[in-house]
């Protein structure tokens, strides 16, 4: 039942703000959303007593109300999502039929960067490892903000995040940032997680994104 239900939250939003292109929707569904249930405990995973990871719950219960107010977003358009493509080195022929058009072409250097509002690290290897990921938040605040990045603890891995303060000069300010994770590997199987918050200095925005850490295979 969770997709009619979040259908139906992106329809409100869109309602609301016709402007609003389907990324900023879903960024502000997910960046917005719960990670306590009603009793204010956190989201457990169905038949086990653990804390749900991203993988489970996704980025959390979906609040429509906190998401109309979202200050800040992930957007992409439809280019971010061709140059996401040619990084996964796919044919012009391949392309063109996802893309069902000729008028997309792939840039000099693609990479498999998406400005998305989570974030999954594939710890499959052998000693320690370092992953970077780049990401662009766009104010939807009409006024000057400043917001300061807050990360959760995640046993054995260090996540960093490069500026840790960013200062919105009013609506569709863009700033972007670089978020770190390094530890060691996984056993097959395992999944680490927490979330990146970005807080609104002397404001009510937390800007939320889940992120797993995790080792699919031995490979």
């Amino acid at each position: 039942m969770a997709s009619p239900h979040v259908a139906g939250v992106a329809a409100l939003l869109k309602g609301a703000n016709p402007d609003w292109s389907p990324a900023v929707i879903r960024s502000a569904i997910m960046t917005t959303a719960k990670l306590f249930d009603n009793l204010q405990n956190p989201i457990q995973e169905w038949g086990t007593n653990q804390t749900a990871s991203p993988l489970a719950m996704g980025a959390g219960l979906v609040d429509p109300n906190q998401a109309l107010d979202p200050g800040l977003v992930y957007d992409l358009d439809a280019q971010d999502y061709v140059n996401f493509l040619c990084g996964l080195n796919l044919s012009m022929h391949e392309l063109h039929a996802i893309t069902r058009s000729s008028h997309y072409a792939c840039p000099p250097n693609p990479t498999l960067e998406l400005n998305y509002p989570s974030f999954i690290a594939y710890f499959n290897c052998s000693g320690t490892k370092s992953v970077e990921f780049w990401r662009t938040l766009t104010n939807l605040g009409s006024f000057m903000s400043r917001y300061v990045a807050k990360v959760d603890a995640m046993q054995g891995f260090h996540v960093s995040v490069d500026p840790d303060t960013l200062v919105f000069k009013g609506k569709n300010d863009k700033k972007s940032y670089k978020l770190i994770v390094e530890g060691p590997c996984l056993n097959e199987g395992t999944v680490i997680h927490g979330h990146l918050k970005w807080v609104e200095v002397n404001g009510k925005h937390t800007v939320t994104s889940p992120i797993a850490v995790l080792n699919l295979s031995n490979g």
